[in-house]
């Protein structure tokens, strides 16, 4: 009686970890079609979308998935170390590339000209202004994550579906906007300086440089000390090769953008 309860548990606790993942990768299988959609009906109108922001689509796509479906995802419930290799991919390296494959021009060159004004308008709006201003996006994202691993979110996190759900969305939301709030692969009506986003990126990196630290030193509830001390190395290091990427680009956007004045400047002297 005893074993077949046991059976029964086990079965239970797999069919919802299924259902999670299955809720969860939803989404980001629609948002593949969407946008492969999208490029193949730019390319019938005459107007060819690099095949780069198609691969860095899919790729990104693909990271995602691989953090919330599949053995990484399942084992990341008893391993801590799992875990922190699908934060990683879900929070920082797929929203990376997602924003890099430029989904906003993808879509307002496919729109007619009536949907394409509209989607500019909500991307003009007070509220996507807040949103993915460099401060609020940094909150959102670093923010987030001292609350998930420094309180007993974690663990409620592993007991509870719903909670689950919430957490993985917001880490990969939170993520592409803190992405976006800081490198402009799309049009962004709502632009701030490079001195500016410098500042903020700096301090925002630093803040998630601390919680790893701090994850190593002080394990979140129900984490073993072993695995909390891999885990905060992980996010430490593999976070830091993910930010240099990041901070490249912002450089690199950061030159091109002065770089006409510079040579304008040049040409008077």
């Amino acid at each position: 009686m005893h074993l077949n309860n046991h059976i029964h548990d086990g079965s239970e606790m797999e069919f919802h970890g299924l259902s999670v993942q299955l809720i969860l990768s939803v989404p980001f299988f629609i948002a593949l079609v969407i946008y492969l959609y999208a490029a193949i009906l730019s390319k019938r109108r005459k107007r060819s979308w690099r095949s780069y922001r198609i691969v860095m689509w899919i790729t990104g796509i693909f990271c995602a998935l691989a953090a919330i479906i599949g053995p990484l995802a399942t084992r990341s419930h008893s391993d801590f170390t799992a875990h922190m290799l699908g934060h990683l991919l879900l929070g920082m390296l797929a929203p990376l590339l997602l924003v890099l494959a430029s989904p906003m021009t993808l879509i307002l060159r496919t729109l007619d000209v009536k949907h394409a004004r509209t989607l500019s308008h909500i991307l003009k709006s007070n509220p996507l202004r807040l949103i993915n201003h460099p401060l609020t996006a940094s909150f959102l994202n670093v923010g987030g994550l001292w609350l998930l691993y420094t309180t007993s979110l974690y663990q409620t996190m592993e007991q509870n579906e719903l909670v689950q759900i919430a957490v993985h969305l917001h880490v990969f939301l939170a993520g592409y906007l803190f992405t976006s709030a800081f490198i402009y692969a799309d049009p962004n009506p709502h632009r701030t300086g490079y001195i500016y986003r410098s500042c903020v990126l700096i301090i925002a990196l630093a803040c998630h440089s601390i919680l790893s630290k701090y994850i190593y030193a002080h394990p979140p509830m129900g984490v073993p000390i072993d695995q909390a001390k891999t885990g905060g190395l992980i996010m430490y290091y593999g976070g830091d090769v993910i930010d240099l990427i990041l901070i490249t680009i912002l450089c690199y956007q950061w030159f091109k953008g002065t770089r006409p004045r510079m040579n304008e400047a040049i040409s008077i002297k």
